[in-house]
């Protein structure tokens, strides 16, 4: 599956209690249509939280505003909230990422790059993320 959107927020690396370390962060895809039998365009966003578990460097470049293409899976976590209440989210697990338009703070990249595991290819970045409140 693959999913193009804008970064809402500057990634996170975490690091889980069994020392792997993911990538989280979120996507914004806006859409828009037209209901039948009216003339008023309606808008609509969508947000998908994406985890990346193949390279830590990519939190550099996965700040807010940039435009990114993701590949992977879609994965469901359930859970329950502190009022005990039974909760879910989707989570987008990528496993290749294409950066297409960098965010506008900093420098200003030409090309698109290529953001791939580390067996793959190679990142660029100059950002450190920040943590996410996301549950996953």
């Amino acid at each position: 599956m693959e999913i193009t959107g804008r970064v809402t927020e500057d990634a996170a690396v975490n690091v889980l209690n069994s020392g792997s370390e993911v990538v989280n962060f979120s996507i914004a895809i806006n859409d828009s249509y037209k209901p039948k039998g009216s003339s008023e365009v309606k808008q609509l966003t969508t947000y998908i939280n994406c985890a990346y578990w193949l390279n830590t460097n990519t939190a550099k470049v996965l700040r807010k505003g940039a435009v990114v293409q993701v590949s992977g899976r879609i994965g469901v976590n359930v859970y329950n909230n502190a009022q005990g209440e039974a909760k879910g989210s989707l989570t987008f697990h990528t496993n290749n990422l294409n950066v297409i338009a960098y965010a506008k703070s900093g420098e200003q990249h030409s090309e698109a790059q290529q953001a791939q595991s580390p067996e793959r290819g190679q990142e660029e970045g100059n950002n450190n993320g920040e943590h996410d409140d996301l549950p996953f």
